[in-house]
């Protein structure tokens, strides 16, 4: 193509794809047309739009959810004119397509209505895109796109075809903006009822973010932890009755006879002195995951039901989410374990 035959403008239901809708100035200068030309398509009254600077919208319509996305990455995602001119001079290094975003992805709303929240309204109600970058780049909020700047960037998964955030980061970001109580309270119940990601993962951002101090954020946990708690109860009665498992007492304390109570079990088979505890803390900073150990969460319990001779089965939510068959593994060879080993002490057993 040369400026001799310029673009044709194409109403965006005739248009096979949101990348050939969506623009930079530089794509459409190396397909021949000039700056005055690119100009004057998108002054009021042409067949082109511009949506941010160097970003263009090749119809005269409103921009659908999926164009303002795209323009978000392209505008926040390409390269300085310097790294440009230096990859156009590299011969070895193929020229970046239109789909090429860089370091870009989006996080908050955005990446949430990308993820599936019903608590964020869609795509096509969309009036702002956060897009997080690392904090070494320059480059401005600008028209509806807001620049997240971190020295913490997490890798992109895919969402909707476009690069996003991983659900926790993008619960923090969004969460970040939000004043409203019952919106954050939305917001985070949303991100664990059902099963967006783990509770766990979600305090541990809003940790990073140095959010969890906020009056907010503070109000909206025990909402949080209690329907991540449940989520988890719901998984391992499903892990216990799907693998066949014997029925196990549910939720209880484990007494000495006349004695206080030396654990909380949340399963608990007693002929085979075997229990389960649901991990439902948050993981410490860099800690390994070392789920499938015996041991409940708190240590002086363990010792108390290591000496009376009990085992106990320590299950992550994020396991019974993603590797049933793991810990049902596991609970069944420590049930058949049990017959080579010595009676444990008498206990009482009752519902907490």
């Amino acid at each position: 193509m040369n400026r001799n035959v310029p673009l044709t403008p194409c109403p965006a239901h005739r248009t096979g794809s949101v990348v050939s809708r969506v623009v930079t100035t530089a794509l459409l200068r190396e397909r021949g047309l000039t700056t005055a030309q690119i100009t004057a398509r998108c002054a009021p009254g042409g067949p082109w739009r511009t949506l941010l600077p160097g970003v263009h919208l090749l119809h005269p319509g409103h921009a659908t959810g999926e164009e303002l996305l795209h323009a978000a990455l392209v505008y926040a995602g390409r390269p300085p004119a310097a790294g440009r001119a230096r990859a156009a001079r590299d011969r070895e290094a193929p020229a970046p397509g239109p789909e090429v975003y860089g370091d870009a992805m989006l996080t908050g709303r955005a990446a949430l209505a990308l993820h599936g929240f019903d608590s964020v309204p869609g795509l096509a109600a969309l009036r702002r895109v956060d897009v997080l970058v690392p904090r070494t780049r320059r480059l401005r909020s600008t028209g509806f796109v807001r620049v997240v700047r971190s020295s913490t960037v997490p890798d992109p998964v895919r969402a909707g075809g476009f690069p996003a955030a991983p659900v926790e980061r993008a619960v923090a970001d969004a969460a970040a903006d939000m004043t409203d109580a019952a919106s954050v309270h939305r917001l985070l119940t949303d991100a664990v009822r059902v099963g967006h990601v783990e509770p766990a993962a979600v305090v541990r951002e809003l940790n990073l973010a140095e959010l969890l101090g906020r009056p907010a954020v503070v109000a909206a946990m025990d909402a949080l932890l209690a329907e991540g708690r449940s989520l988890a109860e719901d998984r391992l009665y499903a892990v216990v009755h799907g693998h066949g498992l014997p029925e196990p007492v549910w939720n209880v304390d484990i007494r000495l006879p006349g004695g206080p109570c030396v654990g909380a079990v949340d399963a608990y088979w007693p002929e085979q002195a075997v229990a389960v505890v649901l991990d439902t803390r948050v993981p410490r900073r860099g800690a390994e995951d070392d789920e499938g150990r015996t041991g409940p969460a708190d240590g002086a319990e363990r010792e108390h039901l290591e000496r009376l001779g009990i085992i106990v089965v320590r299950v992550s939510p994020k396991r019974l989410r993603e590797e049933p068959a793991h810990p049902a593994l596991v609970v069944r060879t420590a049930l058949m374990a049990a017959e080579d080993r010595e009676p444990a002490t008498y206990v009482r057993v009752l519902p907490r």
